[in-house]
């Protein structure tokens, strides 16, 4: 018997995370003996609850569904809903009364770590309910920090614009004789992933970023400046990558306003630049200034890696044949089989061992110094960036699909 199939989009946005939702209704449309109808969740399991759905086959109608894989930002909108701990809450029931009026079989939740999450105890209700619905996680996030996955969609092209701007600094900055400091933050509240891609900046006439920390690792603001002294006495300028989450041996974060909490319980971080900024201009007589990249590393779409889109497409294919086959619980993952030639393969992983989870830089591939990172970890980046998008243009400017349902 047809069931019908929804998808929703959950947290932060990636350049990328269209593509998975391409993948998940392109390869449900080929699935005619299992999946009727297939629905989007308006801004996720919080807009499913208040009722905001949409039609994905509209997309067929109009012709539109092409633009869907290089449109940035989350095409059916987000949200930071978290589903209660306790799996008697009355908002369970609500939900599955809500799927079996629309006869959901199938539910796909595109997201990091919170997301799937909400999928892990959807599943678990489900199965203490004896509710036949297959739930299936679909991993992005720009900041790699999905435990059981090589890497997530989102990360490649957040660290292709990290990479490319970061180079593009470097140009602006070479072109005075006065020596100077330039401090980048760069998105990464636990993890410094998306701060380490800065260095496929590097090239044979550039060294920056010169300095990279992370927040892996206890941050020593005098060390900092003895770090900005010694690169000094061989360079004129100094260009440091900064992980926003970076903290002091207490857990303090180094950061100019306080970090309050989300839904989540996760810190929300402003400023670290700037308070690095200020730190220099206290302790050294040098021009300064600090670059906060903020959510342009999630929306670049022009800039997008090929690779990136096409692993973020098929990683949407896989988890609706993962569902047609009969699994639940479970997320896509990409594992990785080589670095040269680039080569991987994607598998199915309990969605429990990665809600809620973080996965952090190897200590191995952060130098002794504490300010860099190791040949290891490019060999790990670099493949990931590869490939341009090619985009369609009007009037100067990329061809997005309107989001006018979102207005």
């Amino acid at each position: 018997m047809k069931k019908n199939l929804i998808v929703g989009q959950s947290g932060g946005p990636t350049a990328v995370i269209n593509g998975s939702l391409y993948g998940v209704v392109t390869e449900a449309m080929r699935h005619t003996e299992e999946i009727d109808e297939i629905y989007g969740m308006i801004n996720g399991i919080e807009g499913f609850l208040n009722g905001h759905m949409m039609d994905m086959r509209s997309l067929i109608e109009t012709n539109e569904l092409s633009l869907l894989r290089t449109t940035p930002g989350s095409y059916l909108g987000s949200c930071r809903y978290k589903l209660p701990e306790d799996l008697n809450d009355p908002v369970y029931p609500l939900l599955f009364n809500k799927f079996t009026s629309h006869g959901i079989g199938y539910f796909f939740y595109i997201g990091g770590n919170d997301s799937m999450d909400t999928a892990d105890k959807l599943s678990r209700w489900a199965a203490n309910n004896h509710k036949d619905i297959s739930f299936i996680g679909v991993p992005k996030t720009i900041d790699n920090d999905l435990c059981h996955t090589d890497h997530t969609p989102g990360f490649g092209s957040a660290a292709k614009y990290v990479a490319s701007t970061m180079l593009e600094i470097a140009h602006d900055t070479y072109i005075y004789q006065i020596p100077s400091v330039v401090i980048v933050e760069i998105m990464g509240r636990d993890a410094g992933w998306l701060t380490a891609a800065s260095c496929l900046a590097r090239n044979d006439y550039s060294p920056a970023p010169h300095l990279i920390y992370l927040p892996e690792i206890d941050f020593d603001e005098d060390q900092f400046i003895e770090d900005i002294k010694n690169v000094l006495k061989t360079s004129r300028c100094v260009i440091v990558a900064v992980s926003e989450g970076i903290h002091d041996k207490d857990g303090n974060y180094i950061s100019a306003t306080s970090a309050v909490a989300d839904k989540f319980g996760h810190a929300q971080l402003s400023g670290t630049g700037k308070a690095l900024e200020s730190l220099v201009k206290d302790r050294m007589d040098i021009k300064v200034r600090s670059i906060e990249l903020n959510v342009l590393q999630r929306c670049a779409a022009h800039i997008s890696s090929r690779t990136d889109i096409n692993e973020s497409f098929a990683l949407g294919q896989a988890a609706v044949k993962y569902a047609a086959e009969g699994m639940t619980a479970v997320m896509s993952t990409i594992k990785r089989v080589s670095n040269d030639p680039y080569q991987w393969i994607i598998e199915p992983e309990n969605v429990a061992l990665i809600a809620n989870q973080a996965k952090t830089i190897p200590l191995e591939w952060i130098t002794p110094e504490k300010n860099d990172v190791t040949p290891e970890m490019e060999a790990y980046l670099r493949p990931l960036i590869i490939g341009e998008v090619s985009l369609q243009y009007k009037d100067g400017l990329p061809m997005y699909l309107p989001v006018n349902h979102l207005l």
